[in-house]
């Protein structure tokens, strides 16, 4: 007999199926027991009357929290379920795994007049049994959005006529940005991880693909120990050719996440502001835009934050949570674009105008940055002197060759997966990804 998934088993009243899943609640008394059995679809109440199914008592004295049974019965209707209104009446009960005590607390439990309350565990204690903790309702969901937000967004891609591919995470240099690299023996020689596809994404471009993007593993050699860093996570990146500015970058990043947030909304916007008390909000186009040097002298008028002059050619992390008061109390949006970077702060690939100001922008939502985009630099002679001026050409000189023989002008993004799940949601970051790697964190 094929298995039922429980969602689709509680609308089959009077059939007979087969369930399968997990044991989150068995109370066993002398006459009757109920179990309930959940899987990554739903739950549905076992209800067992001892009397008339005597085979199966022996069976149901050994279930722990959190066994694995296979159950073949009727589905029941019964108005007194308070579960879905549904009920199995099993024929058979089979013991798939048995579980031992559980060695975390993956939810708070509040006191009661019988028992006293139970802390939920650390985050760091969960993660040590993380695919425990992953069997809850909660973060279960956190994927399943997350599942939603990813294909909606290769979908928008895919539409408009962009390719996916898969670049090289080992690396023969270590220059790829400003940040540290995690360095690998291979085989006689040093390699590196990848800290982005960036350069292999604008080889894209010179081969003439047009718009790609990719969905791959990033590497991070920074020892940051903040709600939002993490040493590996999954990048959304693409890039795409004949653009006439920077500009055409931030409306593709703008549409893409119009539409992705529209997806997941859909698809999940209701359970998301049950379990987690937000609401998904699809933001309107376009999103506001405004220079660095204009935020910093509205964020002193408004909010008194000061900063010395030398300091401004970047954002500062204050900067980032400041400007979501602002967008949202002048814009009522919760993305907030910034353009006019200082060109030292700037990676050296970026387009520069006439006045040496780069070519992109960084996108900040509820608060915290998620992209850095912009226009590419695509001639070569120009590109090569970038290069130079930060002591780079070099340790580029493999990339610089990708536009010696012809490479159109080109943009784009990357966006952090994880990071956008953590915001989605209002997690740590440590929440937001299956398995969390940090300074200090290497297992499970």
């Amino acid at each position: 007999m094929e298995r039922t998934y429980i969602a689709k088993a509680l609308a089959m009243t009077g059939e007979t199926v087969k369930v399968q899943g997990f044991v989150e609640n068995n109370r066993n008394g002398k006459s009757m027991a109920f179990i309930v059995l959940k899987d990554i679809t739903g739950k549905l109440q076992i209800t067992v009357e001892k009397e008339a199914c005597p085979h199966l008592c022996d069976t149901i004295d050994q279930l722990t929290g959190d066994s694995v049974i296979t159950v073949i019965g009727k589905i029941n209707p019964n108005e007194y379920v308070k579960l879905n209104g549904v009920e199995l009446l099993p024929e058979s009960i089979v013991i798939e795994s048995i579980a031992d005590p559980l060695p975390i607390n993956r939810e708070e439990i509040p006191a009661t007049k019988k028992r006293q309350a139970v802390e939920r565990s650390s985050i760091d204690q969960r993660i040590d049994y993380r695919w425990i903790d992953l069997r809850t309702d909660n973060n279960q969901l956190i994927f399943k959005a997350q599942t939603v937000m990813v294909n909606a967004m290769r979908q928008f891609l895919v539409e408009k006529g962009f390719m996916e591919i898969h670049t090289p995470k080992l690396i023969g240099t270590a220059s790829e940005s400003g940040s540290e690299v995690f360095e690998v023996k291979y085989f006689d020689r040093k390699a590196y991880l990848a800290q982005s596809p960036q350069f292999y994404k604008q080889m894209a471009m010179a081969s003439g693909f047009d718009r790609i993007f990719e969905v791959g593993p990033v590497f991070r050699a920074e020892k940051s120990y903040t709600s939002k860093h993490t040493t590996e996570f999954t990048g959304f990146d693409l890039e795409f050719s004949y653009i006439e500015s920077f500009r055409d970058v931030m409306k593709m990043e703008e549409e893409l996440l119009t539409h992705t947030l529209k997806a997941v909304k859909e698809a999940y916007g209701e359970e998301i502001k049950n379990q987690f008390g937000i609401e998904v909000i699809v933001p309107t186009t376009p999103f506001p835009v405004v220079t660095l040097a204009e935020l910093y002298d509205a964020l002193e008028k408004e909010f008194g934050y000061i900063l010395p002059d030398e300091e401004k050619n970047d954002l500062t992390t204050e900067a980032e949570r400041l400007s979501y008061d602002w967008v949202k109390k002048h814009y009522d949006h919760e993305f907030l674009f910034i353009t006019d970077y200082g060109a030292e702060k700037r990676a050296f690939y970026h387009m520069r105008d006439e006045n040496g100001v780069p070519q992109g922008y960084d996108l900040i939502w509820r608060g915290v940055e998620i992209t850095t985009g912009a226009q590419r630099e695509h001639r070569y002679d120009v590109l090569k002197a970038q290069a130079e001026e930060k002591g780079l050409a070099d340790d580029v000189k493999f990339y610089l060759e990708f536009f010696k023989y012809g490479c159109p002008p080109h943009g784009g993004f990357g966006l952090g997966v994880d990071r956008l799940t953590m915001l989605l949601l209002g997690l740590h970051i440590k929440e937001s990804m299956f398995l969390f790697r940090g300074p200090n964190r290497l297992h499970p």
